[in-house]
């Protein structure tokens, strides 16, 4: 597909020939309108730079770290500088820091003398800790939370590894999300439910795909009082103890020394650009500007932060003027508590009505086939000038769902906010997903501009839309 458009510097020319200017900008998302909205964004770098300074400049964000606590000075330098008017919401959010860890499989049958194997592990956030000269036991592997009930004698005092695949069938045939969620569940609660039964540590398979022996890191649902040590092995690592057990008895000796320490104080970074006559309105469009410590969290979510500021900035370079008020969130905690999104509704849930649209990215940014879409089925219809619209760059799609279930927006959306997310390629995306691997370099500038794309028209349109697009079902 040819993607070339005539240069920015003409399409000014133009505009200021025809004694364009924010004040006289057009009301309605007229097609021509978002044409040019697409085409500026396909041909803007901003956000794949933006991306750049958060990624290599501050590295990761992490509630309550220093990296947290810059990301959110370098995101509220940069809308300033556009003119935006920022605010920082205070957000007091979870502070766990991640110790050594060690694993080690210390004795199993047919082990030659002085052999021992390293295990390739990563905490969870919010584990517990061993002792610092860590802890020796049997381990038992288990398929599903029935098989853990079932043996629960054995359970009491072991380490217990939870080994189920992550099924990248399912992922390369665009059920990415649906695939992390039947591993995840795992995560989450597996480690709560072992130390239950009296575990005295408990492993998970890493949730992703691209088996290079990378450790997948991510959040468990323990809750002070029950936290036991709990760590991601890799599937490669998942899969020798496996085979080892079939031998005989294995011991493996694990040494996790996490800290959770007080509540820190953050904020969500709100940037508004005012609208003019419904200026009390708002379009939300948003990312998480947390990330795990493993990587320099690109995908996961500084890609999701970054769009959303380039949407601020492409219509702002084309002088531009909402008639509703768009406002990019970059919000605070979505990895290992929710606290932003949550502090947000908490402001604004007795006005919900005002909150006209929500926007969510937090999916990466592969190839971008157009949106998702939290709606009535009867509004569907009118999006369809936006469908025309993307149509050029391949992005025309518009998939209807009863929710679109964006983490940071689900409290909005359960009031009965409509919400939106790109309708993204996600076969590779639990690759790099809490992982040391996602990182700037794995981030493709042309995809990132396509989506830039559909998130500026979308949020122009939504923005400035006559139609009774309604709101979304109230969910119970």
């Amino acid at each position: 597909m040819n993607l070339r458009k005539p240069a920015l510097s003409a399409l000014f020319v133009c505009l200021l020939g025809a004694g364009f200017s924010g004040a006289a900008a057009a009301a309605s998302a007229d097609p021509a309108t978002l044409g040019k909205i697409r085409d500026a964004a396909m041909q803007s770098d901003w956000s794949y730079q933006r991306l750049e300074d958060m990624t290599d400049l501050v590295g990761p964000r992490l509630s309550g770290s220093a990296g947290g606590a810059a990301a959110v000075e370098q995101v509220a330098a940069a809308m300033r500088a556009l003119g935006a008017k920022v605010t920082l919401q205070p957000v007091k959010v979870p502070h766990w820091v991640r110790g050594e860890e060690k694993g080690e499989l210390v004795d199993y049958k047919g082990r030659p003398a002085s052999i021992t194997q390293r295990v390739v592990l990563t905490a969870l956030g919010g584990s517990g800790a061993t002792p610092a000269s860590g802890l020796t036991a049997p381990v038992v592997v288990v398929k599903d939370f029935d098989e853990l009930k079932a043996r629960a004698a054995e359970v009491k005092g072991a380490i217990v590894l939870f080994d189920v695949a992550f099924d990248q069938g399912m992922a390369d045939r665009g059920l990415a999300g649906n695939a992390y969620g039947q591993g995840s569940r795992y995560r989450s609660n597996g480690p709560r439910m072992a130390a239950e039964l009296g575990a005295a540590a408990a492993l998970v398979r890493s949730v992703g795909g691209a088996n290079y022996r990378l450790p997948h890191t991510g959040a468990t649902n323990m809750k002070d009082g029950q936290r036991i040590p709990a760590a991601a092995v890799t599937a490669e690592d998942a899969m020798l103890i496996g085979r080892l057990l079939k031998r005989g008895p294995v011991k493996m000796k694990l040494t996790l020394t996490p800290q959770i320490l007080p509540d820190a104080d953050s904020f969500n970074v709100i940037a508004d650009l005012p609208g003019s006559d419904k200026a009390d309105e708002v379009v939300i469009v948003s990312g998480h500007l947390d990330s795990w410590d493993l990587g320099t969290g690109a995908h996961d979510d500084a890609t999701g932060v970054t769009t959303s500021m380039g949407v601020l900035h492409t219509i702002k370079q084309l002088g531009l003027q909402p008639r509703r008020t768009i406002r990019m969130v970059a919000w605070a905690n979505e990895e290992n508590g929710l606290r932003g999104g949550n502090a947000y509704y908490q402001a604004h849930k007795d006005k919900l009505d005002k909150q006209f649209a929500a926007i969510e990215t937090d999916g990466g940014v592969g190839r971008t086939f157009g949106i998702q879409a939290g709606v009535r089925r009867e509004a569907e219809k009118y999006f369809v000038p936006l469908q025309n619209a993307l149509l050029p760059i391949g992005a025309g799609v518009f998939n209807r769902r009863d929710s679109a279930a964006g983490a940071d927006v689900h409290q909005l959306e359960a009031g009965g906010v409509p919400s939106f997310m790109p309708y993204v390629d996600t076969s590779a995306y639990f690759d790099y997903h809490h992982t040391p691997a996602d990182t700037f370099d794995k981030v493709d500038p042309v995809n990132m501009k396509k989506h830039v794309a559909v998130l500026s028209a979308l949020t122009w349109f939504l923005a400035n839309t006559e139609d009774p697009i309604g709101r979304a079902p109230e969910q119970k």
